[in-house]
């Protein structure tokens, strides 16, 4: 993955929202501020979770996943949300059910087949309870991108300054 921007700048930490339209609305527009999606994406995003949400209630440490159309992307990123309480997300595949959050991976590619590679490493991480834990348990961003940089064995995860 060529260009891909992960750096402590999309690493949120203590992230506070009472609904999961709030906690999407702040990682989404850290992403325009920092010049990576355009400012159509928040809209976007937003639109595309209330109608295919993300929620996974994996083992431990619910997540969710939150991503949208390519057009809306400026450059490739993972942004990490670490809430500071659950948020109830709607479960994937289930709109009648929620599962309460506390991991949020929001994804903005700028073409299919990277959005589905990325997706999938990611899915290997949700299996993992234990590395859930431990992501949720880092008190800082730089340690939370070590250990995503080498759980997803990502080496163009490296580059991409702004």
């Amino acid at each position: 993955m060529s260009n891909f921007v992960f750096n402590e700048s999309v690493i949120l930490l203590n992230l506070e929202g009472e609904k999961d339209s709030e906690i999407i609305q702040i990682m989404a527009e850290n992403l325009v501020d920092q010049g990576l999606v355009k400012e159509s994406f928040v809209p976007a995003i937003l639109k595309r979770e209330d109608e295919f949400p993300t929620g996974l209630p994996t083992e431990g440490v619910s997540v969710a996943i939150p991503h949208t159309d390519a057009e809306h992307v400026r450059k490739k990123t993972l942004s990490v949300g670490v809430l500071k309480q659950p948020v109830d997300f709607k479960i994937m595949g289930n709109n009648s059910k929620t599962t309460s959050v506390q991991l949020v991976f929001m994804l903005a590619m700028d073409k299919a087949d990277s959005q589905l590679n990325l997706l999938q490493r990611l899915i290997e991480i949700f299996q993992n309870a234990n590395l859930l834990r431990d992501i949720l348990n880092q008190s800082n961003a730089t340690d939370i991108k070590n250990l995503l940089e080498e759980k997803l064995e990502m080496v163009d995860f490296k580059g991409g300054e702004k």
